[in-house]
């Protein structure tokens, strides 16, 4: 298993978080998501926000790549409406690539 580190910023607009907390919230996926979530080898995800910071975690079986997901992510028009929705929300962070959402987060620090 992998775990991955991932940030996003969100609009700072307070309306705008609480529609995006509602969309997330238990139940509010549109059709598919989870689906495709899981099926791309992710056995878990979550989202946590401070302010309009986001950090996502994600634990990956072995099959998972960011290749393959953005490539199923592409064939899968129930992901590409989503993802049109939530970039309402969502704002790049000032270092992101061009198209880029979620930013890899570097470990700095492991207390063992």
């Amino acid at each position: 298993m992998k775990r991955y580190f991932l940030a996003l910023d969100l609009v700072d607009d307070a309306e705008k978080i609480a529609e995006y907390e509602q969309w997330h919230k238990a139940g509010n996926l549109m059709a598919g998501i989870k689906e495709s979530i899981l099926g791309a080898g992710i056995i878990q995800m979550e989202i946590y926000r401070t302010g309009n910071r986001l950090v996502m975690t994600m634990d990956t079986d072995e099959s998972f790549s960011f290749e393959r997901k953005a490539a199923m992510d592409q064939a899968n028009p129930n992901v590409q409406e989503w993802e049109k929705l939530m970039w309402k929300f969502q704002s790049p962070l000032p270092w992101a690539k061009e198209g880029e959402k979620w930013v890899f987060m570097d470990k700095i620090f492991q207390l063992s």
